[in-house]
């Protein structure tokens, strides 16, 4: 697997898509999906340009994280157990997946100082799957002001993951629906920035509809060897 290669060819395809969006390519941040991926692999695609990584895992991802230096940028894009939170809010940069108070609070409440903020994005469901996790579009804006309080955290803006289809129209239908709800919040939060969504299937949508982030596993490390 030549992940440098797969890097590059990446970017590329990212630039043309924001070209043809007429978006400006270093308003789109590609986070390497690492879930799973060797240590080897991830330094491969920091060396070939990745700044951002996302785990899912605090234990995978704890080992890795002790393991790269200069840091690369970490993010946490998996489900959060309470009992795990402490932990990830010392060591990652950003997390993706808050949509319950409980766990906002304690990610907040065990952030060190010296670190200072902790950037999240909340979680939404745009298609009200009951599989997944996410606040509904319409709860987004009341949950994010029950947030307010909690000084160590820069709320940054939305994530979502979307039901997955391969129909280019549909995708863009659902990513649009978000980036409206984003824009809704932001005449009411005018700091927000991030609208973490799309993957290596639907990416392409995202982008088109607004996608300041995209969280990429296979396009840049290949097919996942699930342990």
């Amino acid at each position: 697997m030549d992940i440098e290669k797969n890097v590059k060819s990446f970017l590329e395809k990212v630039n043309r898509v924001c070209n043809e969006s007429k978006r400006d390519p270093s308003e789109v941040v590609v986070l390497g999906a690492s879930k799973s991926q060797e240590l080897a692999s991830i330094k491969s695609a920091y060396l070939a340009g990745i700044q951002h990584f996302g785990e899912n895992f605090l234990q995978e991802a704890e080992v890795k994280i002790r393991s790269i230096d200069p840091p690369p940028c970490w993010h946490f894009i998996g489900s959060i157990q309470s009992r795990k939170a402490k932990k990830i809010s010392s060591l990652f940069h950003w997390v993706h997946t808050l949509d319950r108070f409980k766990v906002a609070k304690l990610l907040n409440d065990h952030r060190p100082n010296y670190l200072g903020k902790l950037n999240v994005c909340v979680q939404v469901n745009p298609d009200n799957e009951v599989s997944k996790s996410g606040i509904r579009l319409e709860e987004s804006e009341e949950f994010i002001l029950s947030l307010k309080d909690l000084y160590m955290l820069n709320v940054r803006g939305l994530m979502a993951i979307p039901k997955y289809t391969e129909d280019n129209k549909q995708q863009r239908e659902v990513f649009a629906k978000i980036q409206i709800k984003f824009k809704e919040l932001k005449k009411n939060f005018p700091h927000f920035d991030t609208l973490s969504m799309g993957m290596s299937e639907d990416y392409r949508s995202a982008i088109q509809e607004g996608a300041t982030m995209i969280r990429i596993g296979t396009n840049i490390f290949g097919k996942r060897n699930e342990k």
